[in-house]
Formats: structure tokens, C-alpha cells, sequence
């Protein structure tokens, strides 16, 4: 299979959640995908435990403010940028990459003083994708 190239950043969908054309920093050192949320805490739903989050924040392009319910999640011990381990929750979700639509793990993180609030990891890279560092959105679009 032929690898497609990527810039740097990429502008992805997360449809599942309804938000759209979000910019995303391409991350090769980062294992898993990461994005911001507001908040996030396990609560309890009629006898059920759920994740219960709300994704980015009110200045992030893609912000809807919705409580978003998660039902099938983890718990994951991942290094942090700065070599600390921390416990983070651990979800997936299908985003849009250019023509692609992929299944993705996400980590769950406050990214508030980070420039980008979605990174992509490089589990999702390999095999499929070359990352140009010179690039911004070379990802293919689909074509309407």
C-alpha cells in the first residue's frame, strides 16, 4: 500500500461528536491521539458508570459545549511530555483525515496551555501515512 503524505497539521472531522474541520498537530513522538477537554469525571446513569466530558474549550474552533456520554472507555497510565506518568482516560472514536475516515484511541487530556488542542499519534500514522514537515493540510480531500 502506498503511503499518502500529511503535513504537520491537518485539519480532521470527528463526526461522532459533531464537530468539524478542527485543526490537529501531527504528534510522531506521541504513542496514542490526545485531546483537550474541559472536563471529565465518571458518573453514574441510571445503574450505568459512563464517562461524562466535555471536549475543548470555548476559544477552540470546534467547541459545541455538549456533555458528551462515553460508555466504553479506560483508564491508562501514559507519559506525559514532560517524562511523568499520569493517568488518563482513554476513548475511541472515528475521525476524518483527508479522504480517510479511521478508527482512533484518543487520550483525554487538559491541553489548555498547549497550542493545539488535538494531536495525532503515531499509531495511527504508521503504515498508512509520511508526515511532511514543510506541509500544512496535504492530506487529499475528498472530492465533492
Amino acid at each position: 500500500m502506498e503511503k499518502i503524505i500529511i503535513g504537520r497539521k491537518e485539519t480532521i472531522d470527528l463526526p461522532e461528536w459533531g464537530i468539524k474541520a478542527i485543526n490537529a498537530k501531527v504528534d510522531t513522538g506521541a504513542y496514542n491521539c490526545s485531546i483537550h477537554v474541559s472536563s471529565a469525571e465518571e458518573v453514574e446513569v441510571e445503574g450505568k458508570k459512563m464517562l461524562e466530558v466535555i471536549l475543548l474549550d470555548p476559544e477552540d474552533k470546534g467547541y459545541t459545549g455538549e456533555k458528551i456520554n462515553i460508555i466504553h472507555y479506560k483508564v491508562k497510565k501514559v507519559k506525559n511530555s514532560f517524562g511523568q506518568i499520569e493517568k488518563r482516560f482513554l476513548i475511541h472514536t472515528t475521525i476524518i483525515l483527508g479522504n480517510h475516515n479511521l478508527q482512533v484511541a484518543f487520550t483525554l487530556s487538559d491541553r489548555a496551555k498547549m497550542k493545539n488542542a488535538v494531536l495525532i499519534g503515531r499509531k495511527i500514522l504508521k503504515g498508512r501515512f509520511l508526515v511532511d514537515v514543510e506541509k500544512v493540510n496535504r492530506a487529499p480531500k475528498v472530492k465533492k
